[in-house]
């Protein structure tokens, strides 16, 4: 395998790890041998348990941020709407992930600077998908925390309120608060 293949190979293995344990009890052994390869040449690839788990994190937050955006051809109403669909399915489907992956789980957190850093680059594909003005940013961040919420909340008993309806609100929130400002 090349370096590269190898590396994608090891954060792979990570991110599957993760969808059923939490970060901080994921084995470096258990990797390696996953893979086929010895501890030592995971460190390598990643020079400490730390930048391995930093990666894996990493991966795992570019692979929410891909599977909530909106498609690129979708009119702005639509990426709205799409994007909130998306982020209430990516959740439904690993509430628990999503809680310990952005609000920590046990020992290990994302600390704030990874979780506004990740919440910033959703709001600006949000705002260039809606082809918004950039001054829209600081209430489309503020309202995305509002979602996220929600969406945690509803997640909890999907069958409370139907997912277009929750969708609906999201929206017309969002819509009455770039009214205010």
């Amino acid at each position: 395998m090349s370096p590269d293949e190898r590396r994608r190979q090891l954060l792979g293995i990570g991110l599957r790890m993760l969808v059923e344990r939490p970060i901080q009890d994921l084995s470096i052994d258990a990797v390696a041998s996953e893979a086929g390869i010895s501890r030592g040449l995971l460190f390598h690839y990643f020079p400490t348990k730390t930048d391995y788990y930093d990666a894996v994190i990493g991966a795992a937050l570019r692979r929410v941020r891909r599977n909530v955006a909106p498609d690129a051809d979708c009119s702005p109403d639509d990426a709205i709407a799409q994007f909130v669909e998306r982020f209430y399915a990516q959740i439904e489907r690993r509430r628990e992930f999503y809680v310990a992956l952005v609000f920590g789980n046990g020992s290990l957190s994302l600390g704030g600077a990874d979780v506004e850093s990740h919440r910033m680059v959703i709001t600006q594909a949000l705002v260039d998908a809606a082809d918004m003005p950039s001054a829209s940013a600081t209430v489309v961040h503020s309202w995305l925390a509002y979602v996220e919420d929600r969406a945690l909340q509803w997640a909890l008993d999907p069958r409370e309120a139907p997912l277009e309806a929750e969708v609906a609100h999201c929206v017309r929130a969002l819509d009455a608060l770039l009214a205010l400002g």
